[in-house]
């Protein structure tokens, strides 16, 4: 699931550099050499020591990771840095912010092995294979269970649901200007009441209480009181998150219970598709290539549900047990085109922000 973060503005956000977490030999400014790859991404990007391994000795290239933060941030620094990128491939951009990482020349096309065995629906840039899509997820509200049982309420299941007065001050969500959760469950709200009635519905939600912090990180672990990470410090028992958050909270849970402690409201989702880009200008283009096939292969595939609890975008991944028993399916996601999110995304975000921040 996607830790995104950062509250403030857009422009605040893409000022903040990038952490390096795993600088292997590589200062900065791309791979060091050619048996250096360097995967860029937001904090969520995670994948199985032995998935990584098995793929270094295969390929011969050293993997060096540097995740920035938030998915808005990470993409906002990696267009700052287009002229000198830093990195090789970059993780993370989704459909709620494809359209700014393609406006700003930020990938150079490369068609990845496998892409025949994603399904169309999920392939929106596949004229030009700018990116590649990896994954995908549902931006849904997630609620915890325990506090609705213990004060004998129903869990909300729609948007509407979430103006009652009994959810008032229940939901935490995160900020659209930086976060992708954020913004994904403001489209959300748009798909639904339309360009005429979501800021409508946005004001009576920020008068029934909703919270609005940096990003999914806090949202979830620190102000979700349903999270197992924050040990259920917080008092926020509904937060925005995905359809498959639920299979995070029962992974090494023995026994294994009969249903998951936190449920999704499946009438609040939308779909969100994440896609990788080999960055124009990488120092070590061929590892690029060589690690945006992985990331596209059936081991790495494999390895997304249960490591970043999204959807694998190929077809023919099996998925786990534990992620298919205890995660919710979305029949019907809301969702808007590709265009219509380009044309006015930014607009959008500037209206959400005027209405909910200040």
């Amino acid at each position: 699931m996607s830790t995104i973060s950062r509250i403030t503005t857009t422009a605040v956000a893409a000022a903040v550099g990038m952490t390096a977490l795993a600088a292997c030999g590589n200062s900065g400014g791309g791979s060091a050499d050619a048996k250096t790859v360097t995967l860029v991404s937001h904090d969520s990007f995670n994948v199985s020591k032995s998935v990584l391994a098995a793929f270094e000795k295969e390929s011969g290239y050293k993997v060096t990771m540097l995740k920035g933060g938030d998915a808005g941030k990470a993409l906002n620094q990696a267009i700052l840095s287009k002229d000198n990128p830093q990195g090789d491939v970059f993780f993370g951009v989704d459909n709620t912010l494809l359209s700014r990482g393609l406006d700003e020349g930020l990938f150079s096309p490369y068609r990845a092995k496998g892409l025949e065995s994603v399904p169309a629906g999920l392939q929106l840039d596949k004229g030009e294979h700018r990116v590649t899509p990896l994954d995908y997820g549902d931006i849904c509200v997630n609620y915890d269970r325990g506090y609705f049982t213990r004060h004998k309420i129903a869990p909300p299941k729609t948007f509407d649901d979430l103006l009652q007065p009994r959810y008032k001050g229940l939901l935490v969500t995160e900020n659209s200007a930086t976060s992708s959760p954020g913004l994904a469950f403001q489209l959300g709200t748009i798909a639904k009441y339309g360009e005429k009635g979501w800021q409508s519905y946005w004001k009576k939600l920020k008068a029934n209480g909703v919270e609005v912090v940096d990003g999914w990180e806090q949202a979830y672990n620190d102000r979700f009181s349903g999270s197992a990470a924050g040990k259920g410090k917080g008092d926020k028992p509904l937060v925005v998150s995905y359809a498959s958050s639920p299979p995070a909270e029962v992974l090494g849970k023995k026994p294994a219970p009969k249903e998951a402690p936190t449920g999704v409201a499946a009438g609040t989702c939308f779909r969100q598709i994440e896609f990788g880009g080999l960055l124009k200008g990488a120092k070590n283009e061929k590892g690029g290539k060589a690690l945006l096939d992985f990331l596209l292969s059936k081991k790495f595939q494999e390895d997304v549900p249960l490591q970043m609890f999204v959807n694998p975008a190929r077809k023919d991944a099996a998925v786990p047990e534990l992620f298919t028993k205890y995660g919710t399916t979305i029949d019907e996601p809301a969702t808007l085109a590709p265009g219509t999110i380009t044309k006015n995304r930014e607009q959008w975000i500037k209206q959400w922000s005027s209405l909910v921040l200040k």
